[in-house]
């Protein structure tokens, strides 16, 4: 495990992102307990290859992803494992909120903070088109399966000061959120800490 680490403070209901060298890693921290936010990596080579669930749960065998799972883009390349993880209980099921998701489920008839676009314009900044974006890895999000195959989104269990440990298969651009749908988060919006490790030396 790296020694040193450079923080930064995602503040809640937005989001952010880097550049990360093969083998460098990325710590999610819950800050405050209780909140949840979205991941998403995106093949630095190719700026299409993003994401992808389902190459992830096809290749892993699982929908459960915590310590040793990879996570793979649209052409089945690995791009992050995880390394370590405090939590255990995570979400790869769910779409990113959006401002539609807002607009249709919740009735908000304004601009809303949400996890897709803060993704995005993360990304673009680094060239990277919305479309890339799709389905997010949602750390600490509690969603429970019911025998009849309904979704329900419960309490994150995640507690002050635990987190989540990324390590990069391969040179990466990675976007980080704050979620801001307060049914994921406990009824609340808070921040989360994301720390890099210092980029390997060649």
């Amino acid at each position: 495990m790296a020694s040193e680490w450079q923080s930064t403070v995602i503040a809640p209901r937005s989001g952010m992102a880097w550049r990360l060298g093969a083998g460098q890693l990325l710590r999610i921290v819950d800050v405050q307990g209780s909140q949840t936010g979205d991941l998403f990596a995106v093949a630095a080579d190719d700026l299409e290859d993003g994401q992808s669930s389902g190459r992830t749960f096809d290749m892993g065998g699982t929908i459960r992803l915590s310590t040793g799972s990879l996570l793979y883009s649209r052409r089945s390349r690995p791009l992050l494992r995880i390394i370590d993880d405090e939590v255990g209980v995570h979400d790869m099921l769910y779409a990113p909120c959006s401002q539609e998701m807002f607009e249709i489920e919740h009735g908000v008839t304004g601009p809303h903070p949400n996890c897709f676009d803060n993704l995005a314009s993360s990304l673009a900044a680094f060239g990277v088109p919305s479309a890339t974006i799709t389905t997010a890895f949602n750390f600490f999000m509690n969603v429970e399966i019911g025998s009849d195959g309904r979704l329900e989104i419960k309490p994150p269990i995640s507690t002050a000061g635990q987190s989540i440990t990324f390590a990069a298969e391969r040179d990466v651009l990675i976007a980080v959120t704050s979620c801001a749908a307060p049914g994921a988060n406990a009824g609340g919006a808070r921040p989360v800490r994301v720390d890099l490790s210092r980029p390997a030396e060649n």
